[in-house]
């Protein structure tokens, strides 16, 4: 596929993009800097990873050394903005680790087949994934209720069932 980029095709949905935000942000660009610090994930880091993967597949599919940055850049960009709109820095920080693990595993698929580029994919997807598991578990252990964590509450609740409940006799 010859694919001819154009300036049109590059200015002009970077103008409509910029219109459908100065109506999202009535305040202006600068008017109200919200918008930007909820979104910047999605408006500066994803296209990027974007663009490093329609080099690829809109190409001659020869670059596939392509895929690397863009799927570390894509998992960045989608990590960052759950941690943005959730204010959950301390449970996502390990999708920095599996970004490259991402990147790695579609040059694998995508690219050259060796099977030698799954021994870092799957070490690093496990290593982030224990990391997932360790602090997503350890901060619903210690959600708080009336400023008692949960857990107390369920390990009251299971010794009194197991202490009082029904016997079979």
């Amino acid at each position: 596929m010859n694919l001819k980029i154009t300036g049109k095709a590059v200015v002009g949905p970077l103008l409509v993009l910029a219109g459908v935000l100065l109506l999202v942000n009535p305040g202006g660009w600068f008017g109200s800097a919200a918008f930007f610090t909820r979104l910047w994930p999605t408006l500066f880091i994803l296209p990027a990873g974007v663009l490093f993967h329609w080099g690829y597949f809109l190409g001659k599919r020869t670059a596939a050394g392509l895929l690397v940055p863009g799927g570390i850049l894509v998992t960045v960009a989608v990590v960052c903005q759950i941690a943005v709109l959730f204010h959950a820095w301390h449970i996502m920080w390990p999708g920095f680790i599996l970004a490259p693990a991402v990147g790695l595993l579609e040059l694998y698929l995508f690219g050259v087949r060796h099977k030698a580029l799954l021994i870092p994919v799957a070490i690093l997807a496990c290593l982030s994934f224990s990391f997932f598991l360790m602090f997503s578990l350890g901060h619903m252990l210690n959600v708080t209720v009336g400023g008692q964590p949960i857990a107390a509450f369920l390990l009251i609740a299971a010794g009194a069932w197991l202490l009082f409940g029904r016997r079979k006799e």
